[in-house]
């Protein structure tokens, strides 16, 4: 059995739990049900165990519950797509790139997937994306595009790497890693679901940007902390932890320390760029105090759903007496 010690990793935001979080989690089993996304009972136990819904209802604390069924189902449907990525390295490359071709045209050309098609994935994405343009601008509609577009792209290139058995360098990792953890399309569904609207100019401004990737790379380098193991087993490469291991030659525990620091510092230069944003106007500077709480609540969701709600790393974790948290395989 695997034991091992993680440093406890800095976050210093309040947990948040949106009130309709029951509700998103039925809603979001009978939507998985219901598009057949989920088949065998044993991959039913799998689902109900990972309580996917709980993530978002931790992220996207004050949706409304229209809203938040959205979020849960689609970071549901990432988590689906993602095991999909994994899984395609053992011959099912053709499938993902069917999804990934059948996802754009309906994304970029308002392609209505038929159910006879026998694409569960395609099929419950567009039912997704016909309740996001309920409440989306056309401009809003544009930026989603984007981001599921870089999502897609980086999903292929991880694939790639895994049927060439090509580890990545540490540089190109950290760039494509905001990308195929498609963070910044849940960055955007802040909008639309927290009802947060900020002008174009406040949005591209670079500090703002700076704030947004350093929310994606401290939840994503997370989830690499609290997931390594299991994409270790699997033979992923696709994991700061292991890349940080093979390039630089680290045993696992400096390697894992190494993991947990960088998390830090992304942590800190995130306060200090909230702490230095320009003044825009007393309306604008309250939405974009909302906004950095979303940010906020998504980087402590991220660790509150995989400590205390998922069983999806299969990991127990416990405070030794030095502070650190000690991690067995379940």
């Amino acid at each position: 059995m695997l034991s091992l010690q993680l440093p406890q990793i800095y976050c210093p935001f309040p947990s948040m739990l949106n009130p309709f979080a029951k509700e998103a989690e039925k809603h979001t089993a009978d939507w998985v049900s219901r598009f057949e996304l989920v088949k065998s009972e044993k991959a039913w136990e799998r689902f109900r165990r990972a309580k996917f819904a709980m993530l978002s209802a931790r992220a996207f604390p004050t949706a409304g519950r229209f809203e938040l069924c959205i979020a849960a189902e689609f970071n549901t449907w990432l988590f689906l797509l993602d095991d999909k990525n994994d899984e395609s390295m053992f011959g099912k490359l053709d499938y993902l790139q069917m999804v990934h071709s059948f996802v754009t045209m309906i994304l970029q050309n308002n392609v209505v997937v038929a159910p006879d098609e026998g694409m569960p994935l395609a099929n419950s994405f567009a039912d997704l994306w016909k309740r996001m343009k309920r409440i989306g601008s056309a401009a809003w509609q544009k930026r989603f595009v984007k981001s599921m577009t870089d999502y897609l792209d980086a999903c292929l290139w991880e694939v790639e790497n895994r049927i060439q058995h090509k580890a990545p360098a540490v540089a190109d990792y950290i760039e494509k890693r905001p990308y195929t953890g498609a963070l910044f399309a849940d960055i955007e569904l802040i909008e639309v679901l927290e009802s947060i609207y900020l002008p174009d100019e406040v949005r591209t401004h670079e500090t703002v940007v700076q704030l947004s990737l350093a929310c994606n790379n401290v939840v994503c380098w997370a989830n690499d902390l609290f997931s390594f193991d299991k994409e270790r087993r699997q033979g992923d490469v696709h994991n700061l932890v292991v890349v940080l291991k093979e390039e630089r030659g680290l045993t696992l525990e400096a390697a894992i320390n190494e993991a947990a620091r960088m998390h830090d510092a992304e942590v800190r230069r995130f306060i200090s760029l909230s702490e230095s944003l320009p003044a825009f106007g007393e309306e604008t500077n309250d939405e974009l105090q909302r906004y950095i709480t979303v940010l906020k609540a998504w980087m402590r969701a991220n660790l509150d759903w995989s400590f205390g709600d998922t069983a999806r790393y299969r990991m127990n974790i416990t405070e030794t007496a030095s502070g650190n948290w000690a991690i067995s395989r379940l």
